[in-house]
């Protein structure tokens, strides 16, 4: 009869149906991944930046941040040339003294560093610590604090062996004649103990030392520093 309906093809059609929605759906999931509110997103570690410029000197603008991992980035360049960041690694001592002095400076949090006293123009130098809505910063142009002008030359440190870095690589593609002298500052900023992490220049050296078709002074001078550099790692 036309008006009776079979209850076996209901049941049939009605599984049908529900595999057809429950594939609907997980395509849907594919397409449309989840959504999580900005409270159940997981939150990014600590980042500590620090920030240097001075009109007129070389280079005008620096900038390092590190994270707890000792990933990081500088950025070093004339202010009116475009971003140039560099990522490197720093090594766990390096990146332990940053965050500990951080910390000793309460992560910048309502803190002074400015002196105040008539000093020349050593360019305005900012420390920024960041943590998913946490946010504090401290600039001075110069400062008596102890742990302060310690963190900061850690990063200048950090800065130059970068600068090193840079120059390296272009004289060795570009200028090898001029790597005898760019290696003689690396050897006079070595002395003064002015470098963070000065193994960031093992490749470009072992490069210089191996490579006959370089100056002989130069691959004594890179030799002599990557002998230098095992024998501080010592």
């Amino acid at each position: 009869m036309r008006g009776v309906r079979n209850p076996a093809m209901s049941r049939r059609r009605l599984g049908k149906s529900c595999v057809a929605a429950v594939a609907v759906v997980g395509a849907a999931g594919l397409i449309f991944p989840p959504t999580f509110s900005l409270a159940e997103q997981p939150e990014s570690g600590p980042r500590i930046t620090f920030t240097k410029i001075l009109k007129g000197s070389i280079p005008e603008f620096e900038q390092v941040t590190v994270d707890p991992t000792g990933a990081a980035t500088c950025d070093s360049r004339k202010l009116s040339e475009p971003s140039s960041s560099r990522a490197f690694q720093l090594s766990p001592a390096t990146t332990q003294r940053i965050f500990h002095l951080a910390e000793r400076l309460h992560n910048f949090q309502g803190i002074t560093l400015e002196s105040h006293k008539p000093v020349a123009d050593l360019g305005r130098k900012t420390f920024a610590y960041e943590h998913g809505s946490e946010n504090h910063s401290a600039e001075f142009n110069y400062t008596t604090n102890r742990d302060a002008q310690d963190l900061a030359d850690v990063f200048e440190g950090i800065v130059s062996v970068n600068l090193h870095v840079r120059t390296l690589e272009y004289s060795i593609r570009y200028d090898p004649l001029g790597l005898p002298r760019e290696l003689s500052l690396i050897q006079m900023d070595l002395e003064r103990k002015a470098l963070a992490d000065p193994e960031l220049m093992t490749p470009e050296l072992q490069a210089i030392a191996r490579d006959s078709r370089f100056l002989h002074v130069a691959q004594v001078r890179a030799e002599n520093i990557l002998q230098r550099l095992q024998q501080d790692r010592n």
